[in-house]
């Protein structure tokens, strides 16, 4: 019995990893293409878009994990139905449920994968991925850190806490050098506006730092004349899907903190707890659904098939999230519900098999 859970396991793994690289590299493709529309913009070269895919990779990966369970499992697990092998299995006393126990076994080796990827490596590199595009094509060089977002405009250095939207910013430390490297001007103002193609400073305190005094005034608004794009704003803008749940917890504490809405990040963070178990959600539709097809049914039925149960999902699962926000639902059941809608599905079908 062992033998058999053992075999079928590793055959869901190895359809599934096949299944997974596949949709990565459709993806990747995808991607480049649409990168290519900006190549030689600013310093964007073939090789910044090489790496740019690089690090958006795991990300990828992360979120097509359970649509490549899915897949992997309708190739593998069809394969050994049109080859007569789940057939042996059942005439050698292997029950329904053993046999969806061990493709359930592969998820969870899947789940672990998953959860390593989103948690550890995905966050990390698409906020690399951000930076480098932003910085190549803006020929700025811009970064973000628990200090706030900094970038360099020449020999002036930009410090900015907060950040409304990419065309409003809060709290801004302006630091000017002189051609010694030496700080002549700080200028530090509450609030800065984009519009009409320039930034304007309001509520601003100006200190002005010369060889033999130091003078400091006050001035209520002024045109900043800065080569600060707003589209570079895009890589301080804190996007929940960008996010370890660690990082989902703090950043719901501080918005709670400060009287803020957080529905957006609590329902991203329930997704974050939530999509690891959509593997196995996908693993229980497809392993009764292939169990219960004609054995002659091709392989590009069961890719059309996989396909389509995949997409049905993502679109449900998108759709009735942004329901939630706009309705203001409970994070928790915005989240769940896609997820246990499939999974009861799933639990009938097994029932009806069996």
């Amino acid at each position: 019995m062992k033998v058999i859970n053992r075999y079928i396991a590793r055959e869901v793994l190895k359809g599934s990893f096949v299944a997974a690289l596949v949709l990565v590299t459709l993806v990747n493709f995808f991607t480049f293409s649409d990168e290519l529309r900006a190549l030689g913009k600013g310093r964007y070269s073939l090789a910044h878009i090489f790496e740019y895919l690089a690090l958006l990779t795991p990300r990828n990966l992360y979120e097509l994990i359970p649509s490549a369970a899915l897949l992997g499992t309708m190739f593998t697990v069809g394969a050994m139905g049109n080859n007569r092998e789940l057939i042996a299995m059942r005439t050698a006393g292997v029950s329904l449920y053993r046999i969806i126990w061990a493709v359930l076994r592969a998820g969870l080796v899947l789940v672990g994968v998953a959860v390593f990827v989103g948690e550890v490596i995905a966050p990390k590199a698409e906020q690399l991925a951000i930076e480098l595009k932003a910085t190549a094509q803006y020929q700025q060089v811009a970064s973000w850190s628990h200090y706030g977002f900094w970038v360099r405009d020449g020999n002036t250095f930009v410090n900015i806490r907060r950040i409304v939207h990419r065309n409003e910013l809060g709290d801004i430390s302006i630091y000017e050098m002189d051609e010694h490297q030496r700080m002549h001007l700080a200028r530090h103002a509450e609030k800065a506006v984009y519009a009409d193609g320039e930034w304007r400073l309001e509520k601003i305190e100006e200190t002005r730092f010369e060889p033999k005094r130091v003078t400091a005034r006050s001035k209520s608004g002024m045109e900043w004349r800065s080569i600060i794009d707003p589209d570079l704003m895009n890589i301080a803008l804190v996007n929940p899907n960008n996010l370890s749940i660690y990082e989902l917890i703090t950043y719901i504490q501080f918005l709670r903190e400060n009287d803020q809405k957080s529905n957006r990040f609590e329902q991203a963070f329930w997704s974050r707890i939530i999509n690891p178990l959509v593997t196995l959600v996908m693993l229980l539709i497809a392993t009764p659904f292939v169990l219960n097809v004609q054995r002659s049914a091709s392989v590009g039925q069961r890719i059309i098939t996989g396909v389509v149960i995949g997409l049905s999902f993502i679109l449900f699962e998108r759709i009735f999230g942004h329901l939630g926000l706009v309705y203001d639902l409970p994070p928790l059941f915005a989240a769940a519900f896609p997820s246990a809608l499939f999974f009861i599905i799933a639990l009938l079908a097994i029932r009806r098999l069996d």
